[in-house]
């Protein structure tokens, strides 16, 4: 299903070729009755030669509604171009087919009406005609036949809607990429119905039953019921005008350029990066940091520029422009969108998306931003996979397909060429390669092939686990990381070299930096991968270079050979936790504990891990014997004084070995049989 759309002049007689093809009037106000003019958009539909039905656009042709003519055009299928033969090529004339240009609209037909007018007077006709083929000259609609009628007498109609078939016949099907859109350019209420929206659908189909969302809003609703040319639907496909009964909105809450999408499927953005070209009779330049006024589908919205590459743009010229949006707007890579000047009101030029969530503002003149621009705007899918993956990552699968705008198909072939070309790295720690894939294992471990994915042998099971990915990054930033976590680790380690690792809180702290912040998922599996690339060691509460081992020095080594002499010496009443420090210093003393070689039980108490061994043993069999001990008797048994004995039993409580009930210790139930593990 296509739509058409009107373009050119006040009174050259869209409105009127309109009802003559149609039967339908598209003038639904009554002050446009009244003026005889259009103001707003119309909407009727054709039924052509070949039997297809075909949506129609009306748009108004007075400069002072060039706004609501901008919220027609973003989504037709080609132009039913409008020139009266008694007038010819108008300023509105120019300014609409430089829009139509902008847009890339190329498929179309020139309607050359009121040739009843001139009836008398046929040299006038091929004049005309010879004048609407020099403006048509090195536009978009260079070739658009020219079809002269009369929608008064009826002359040439027949011809016209055969032109229009057989134009609409070269035109391709919109694409289905399963997330559909439909901008909205048109909302109202219908007694015992509610909220009602209108728009060219794209992108996928909408079913009766399905939960939507209002973008940029954010607002919820049900799809109650779809009509396409006054017919109800179950199921409304891409390409086809379609009017939305929204269940759970208002009309207030809706306005002209939001956008009714899967919850999810579409974000808002208000940073857009865009090919620009500016028309041909531009007055001025374009400056950096001018205001402009962007129209992209049914969305219009006051913008700022940011001239990426140039110092300025004149007539004709195109460049690289970041776009910052007055308020968020929903579009996607590859939309087209004018600019326009306010005041005085005038078209600037047009383009592409092709970066619609750069994520920040980029500087000026970077040759890195604009190859990345470049890379974008040639449509190759591993590029755009992979420069979407750079915006975004780390990120989850489902992040990058949403930020490259591709269709299902197209991101998964990419994701898999560039991960089998190494270009994109998977750190899921689950990540393992379909048995359905034609892999070559010596070469690419773990790596699909993008053929067996085009030969359709992934089961649905394979595209789930593919979707389902939650930590990818491009090979260059995944290197960086390498790099910067090998210096935060040796630097820590020159530090601390006794200590046995870096906190990994710390770590993770330090590795994101302070404009991200990592999911514990992310770091998890980044960390998984470092140990499989064999370069740190993951101790668990700390993480360490895969070669770092802390060592004494002989002086250390000598110090603590002199301490453990005294814990011999004593060994229930050994030296306390100052004096260990005071024998071999602080870092040293934390070694020992680090490395299980002494056990603290108490804020001044350690014990020799042997010594601690029996002490508990001992303690248990007593438990297990008589039901209880006493800390008096703890003392006695070991020959210690209080103060040890009450640190290790406020130690075994707090494991959870033992309970205080009075001035005695019980065993906790299960205390007995799982004593391991309070090194």
């Amino acid at each position: 299903m296509k739509v058409i759309g009107t373009a050119g002049h006040v009174d050259h007689g869209k409105s009127t070729l309109v009802l003559a093809l149609t039967g339908i009037d598209p003038d639904r106000l009554a002050e446009e009755k009244a003026r005889e003019m259009t103001i707003d958009l119309g909407f009727a539909w054709l039924t052509l030669p070949d039997g297809e039905t075909v949506g129609v656009i009306d748009v108004p042709g007075h400069i002072d509604f060039i706004k609501n003519m901008l919220a027609g055009v973003g989504g037709i299928d080609a132009a039913l171009f409008v020139i009266a033969a008694d007038e010819g090529v108008m300023p509105q004339t120019r300014e609409h087919l430089a829009i139509l240009d902008l847009l890339q609209v190329s498929a179309g037909v020139v309607a050359l009406t009121m040739i009843d007018m001139i009836r008398n007077d046929p040299d006038w006709l091929e004049l005309v005609q010879a004048d609407v083929s020099e403006a048509l000259e090195g536009t978009a609609l260079a070739s658009a036949p020219i079809v002269p009628v009369s929608a008064r007498t009826g002359q040439g109609l027949d011809v016209l809607k055969a032109t229009i078939a057989g134009v609409l016949s070269q035109v391709p099907e919109r694409r289905d990429t399963g997330k559909p859109r439909l901008p909205v350019d048109r909302a109202f209420s219908v007694a015992g119905f509610g909220t009602v929206v209108t728009g060219t659908l794209s992108d996928g189909a909408l079913e009766v039953g399905q939960e939507v969302e209002l973008v940029p809003s954010g607002l919820r609703a049900r799809v109650r019921g779809l009509q396409t040319h006054k017919q109800k639907l179950e199921r409304a496909v891409p390409g086809s005008r379609v009017a939305v009964n929204l269940s759970g909105v208002s009309k207030e809450q809706v306005n002209r350029g939001d956008v009714v999408a899967l919850p999810g499927a579409l974000r808002p953005t208000v940073l857009v990066d865009v090919t620009l070209r500016m028309v041909s009779d531009l007055a001025k330049a374009l400056e950096h940091n001018q205001p402009v006024d962007f129209y992209c589908g049914a969305a219009e919205v006051e913008a700022r520029t940011r001239l990426l590459g140039a110092e300025s743009l004149g007539a004709g010229e195109t460049g690289w422009v970041q776009l910052r949006l007055a308020r968020p707007v929903a579009v996607q890579r590859g939309d087209r969108f004018i600019l326009r000047q306010a005041s005085p009101s005038r078209t600037l030029g047009g383009g592409r998306v092709v970066n619609p969530y750069p994520g920040r503002r980029w500087r000026r003149f970077r040759p890195e931003v604009l190859a990345m621009l470049r890379a974008l705007e040639s449509g190759d899918p591993p590029g755009i996979f992979v420069q979407a993956l750079r915006r975004e990552e780390p990120a989850t699968y489902g992040q990058v397909l949403a930020a490259s705008s591709l269709d299902k198909t197209s991101a998964l072939d990419a994701f898999l060429q560039l991960v089998r070309e190494k270009h994109v790295v998977v750190l899921d720690k689950d990540w393992v390669a379909p048995a359905a894939f034609d892999v070559d294992h010596e070469t690419s471990p773990g790596v699909p092939s993008a053929e067996s994915w085009g030969k359709g042998t992934i089961s649905a099971a394979d595209k789930q686990r593919v979707a389902a990915l939650q930590s990818l990054l491009t090979a260059e930033t995944w290197a960086e990381l390498q790099q910067r976590l090998q210096v935060i680790l040796a630097g820590f380690h020159r530090q601390a070299p006794l200590r046995p690792g870096m906190p990994r809180e710390e770590l993770k702290s330090r590795l994101q930096g302070k404009r991200q912040t990592w999911s514990l998922r992310f770091f998890n599996d980044l960390i998984g991968g470092l140990v499989a690339e064999g370069l740190v060691g993951d101790e668990g509460a700390v993480v360490r270079l895969a070669d770092h081992e802390a060592r004494l020095s002989s002086k250390q080594q000598a110090d603590v050979d002199r301490l453990f002499k005294l814990f011999a010496a004593t060994p229930y009443a050994p030296p306390t936790v100052p004096e260990c420090i005071a024998a071999v210093g602080d870092d040293v003393f934390q070694w020992l504990l680090d490395s299980d070689r002494l056990v603290r039980v108490g804020e001044d108490v350690v014990f020799a891990p042997e010594i601690y061994e029996a002490m508990l043993q001992r303690i248990l069999e007593h438990l297990q014997t008589t039901g209880s001990i006493t800390v008096a008797q703890v003392r006695d048994t070991f020959g210690t004084s209080r103060k040890y004995a009450l640190a290790l039993m406020e130690h075994l409580d707090a494991k959870h070995i033992t309970r205080r009930v009075g001035d005695e210790r019980v065993l906790r139930k299960g205390g007995a049989t799982n004593p391991s593990g309070l090194l």
